[in-house]
């Protein structure tokens, strides 16, 4: 018998069955090979509060650029930069998903992370500097040498946005028992028993108007204290430091809580090894001069510190 036309018809037979199952099987061979799943969008965006954005975009925008090009695995493509006008609205920008990272102040970082749409993943050495504090400082002939000594007393804040130079030190005082009083002029005086105060929004501002008796006392960064534009070596001489905050993160990062995870550790892996790279060490550089990233998180004890503070200026002034 001639099994040939048998045969043929069989095995065509079979490839008519198998072909379908080997359909089904090489997806599941393959998808190994696939990209990780997209991002929501192509750009990955960083975040600033600013009443600048021409300056802090050339900060801000080789950072979220070198970000880009080390998450490309996860659909994104370019790195982008977004302001906000205050914290508020930076807060809303976060709940939108349209940011995904906000380089900020300890204080700042405090607002933005109380709905739980952002956390605290990072500290920024910003200006080469891990911390910094904040000094009250009087006339060295002014009889004043304690916090007590300011009740009906006048002192010098920079502007309400400012950590060191009005968060901490009315926080501070508010603290310790006394009632903090809002001057609409420096020839204004406060109530008794209160410590009244005004905004000279400069640092240059507060030192001069403590040397020249125009305030009783000023309250900046000992950054501000050791740099000569804020506080002249003339000025100096005269003046003395009578109380010294705690020290805080000079800056934070915030990412978005519901980031995927993956983005997230591949964000905070990026930002902790840039000072090793010659690219990282250039975005670095461009944005404010960040020497390098360390891990913080909000239950860091100095977190917690910031935010019992920050609390403490939003329920009473």
């Amino acid at each position: 018998m001639n099994l040939t036309p048998i045969l043929l018809h069989f095995f065509s037979t079979k490839r008519l069955i198998l072909l379908p199952a080997l359909l089904l099987i090489i997806p599941n061979v393959c998808a190994t090979d696939t990209p990780e799943t997209p991002f929501e969008r192509d750009s990955f965006v960083i975040g600033r509060v600013s009443d600048n954005p021409k300056k802090h975009f050339k900060t801000l925008k080789p950072l979220a650029d070198y970000l880009a090009v080390n998450l490309h695995q996860y659909g994104i493509k370019k790195g982008n930069v977004i302001f906000a006008k205050d914290n508020q609205q930076m807060r809303q920008y976060i709940e939108q998903g349209k940011v995904d990272l906000v380089s900020e102040t300890a204080f700042s970082a405090t607002i933005l992370s109380q709905t739980d749409h952002a956390e605290v993943i990072l500290r920024r050495w910003k200006k080469g500097v891990a911390n910094y504090c904040t000094l009250i400082f009087a006339r060295k002939d002014s009889g004043i040498n304690s916090l007590a000594d300011l009740v009906d007393k006048t002192i010098a804040f920079q502007d309400p946005g400012s950590t060191s130079a009005f968060f901490i030190p009315s926080a501070t005082l508010i603290r310790n028992g006394f009632e903090l009083y809002p001057l609409k002029s420096i020839r204004d005086k406060p109530p008794k028993g209160k410590i009244g105060y005004v905004f000279a929004n400069s640092e240059i501002n507060i030192s001069a108007w403590v040397n020249n008796n125009i305030v009783d006392a000023g309250a900046f960064s000992n950054l501000n204290w050791e740099n000569p534009k804020d506080m002249p070596d003339t000025f100096k001489q005269s003046l003395s430091v009578f109380y010294e905050s705690e020290h805080f993160p000079r800056g934070v990062e915030l990412i978005r809580s519901n980031i995927d995870p993956r983005i997230k550790q591949a964000v905070t892996n990026l930002l902790l090894n840039a000072d090793q790279t010659p690219k990282g060490q250039e975005a670095l550089l461009a944005h404010q001069e960040t020497k390098k990233y360390e891990p913080l998180s909000e239950q860091d004890s100095i977190m917690v510190i910031t935010k019992a503070l920050q609390e403490i200026v939003s329920n009473q002034l």
